[in-house]
C-alpha cells in the first residue's frame, strides 16, 4: 500500500535562502533602522510621497557608506509615480537632501512631488505640460527629486539649497515645490 505524502517541512535551507531575499529586498530594513539610527555618523531622510501617500523613514548611510538595502528602498519609494516604473536614485542626492535639513535645522519629512521619472513618461510630460519638463530631464538619470518642507516656506527650502552650491536648484513657487538636482550647479 502506497503512504500518503508527508506534509512538506520547510528546510532549514529553504528558510534561511527566503530570509536573505527578503533581505536583499529591504523587506526586513525596518528591523535594523533602530540599531542603525545609533551608529556614529548615521544619516537619515523620513518622505511622504504626495501622490503615492506613502511613507518613508530610514538610515541611508553610516559614515562614508551607504546601506545599500536603504537604497533599494528608496529606489522603490521613489518609483516612476505615473508607470510604476523604479530607477536607481542617485546616492549623492540623499547627502544633498540631508544637507538641507542640516542647513535649515528641521527634522520633518520631505514632502516628495516627484522622484524617478522613465523616459516615456517625460516624453507624455512633455507633450502635455505646455513645455514645462526638460528633454533630457536628470529625473531620468535618478538625479532629481522636485521636494518641499511642510512648515517651511518655499523660498527659504530653495536658498538652503543654492547655499549648498552642489547642483541644479529650480524654484516653482506656483507650483509649490523646489527641484533639487545632482547636475551642473545652475539655478531658475
Amino acid at each position: 500500500m502506497k503512504q500518503p505524502p508527508l506534509p512538506s517541512q520547510p528546510s532549514r535551507r529553504r528558510f534561511l535562502g527566503a530570509g536573505s531575499r527578503w533581505l536583499m529586498t529591504g523587506a526586513l530594513l525596518p528591523l535594523a533602522q533602530p540599531a542603525l539610527a545609533n551608529q556614529p555618523g548615521a544619516r537619515s531622510l523620513s518622505f511622504d510621497h504626495t501622490h503615492t501617500s506613502e511613507r518613508l523613514a530610514l538610515v541611508y548611510a553610516l559614515g562614508d557608506a551607504f546601506v545599500p538595502q536603504a537604497l533599494t528602498s528608496l529606489n522603490h519609494f521613489l518609483r516612476d509615480h505615473y508607470s510604476g516604473e523604479a530607477g536607481v536614485m542617485d546616492p549623492q542626492l540623499f547627502n544633498l537632501l540631508h544637507q538641507i535639513r542640516q542647513e535649515l535645522r528641521v527634522q520633518q519629512p520631505f514632502q516628495v512631488i516627484s522622484g524617478y521619472r522613465s523616459p516615456a513618461t517625460n516624453q507624455t510630460l512633455r507633450a502635455t505640460r505646455g513645455g514645462g519638463v526638460a528633454k533630457h530631464s536628470l529625473h531620468m538619470d535618478g538625479k532629481a527629486i522636485d521636494v518641499r518642507l511642510p512648515g517651511v516656506p518655499l523660498a527659504s527650502l530653495r536658498d538652503a539649497a543654492l547655499s549648498l552650491g552642489a547642483g541644479g536648484v529650480g524654484f516653482y513657487p506656483r507650483e509649490q515645490f523646489v527641484h533639487v538636482d545632482t547636475g551642473p550647479v545652475r539655478r531658475w
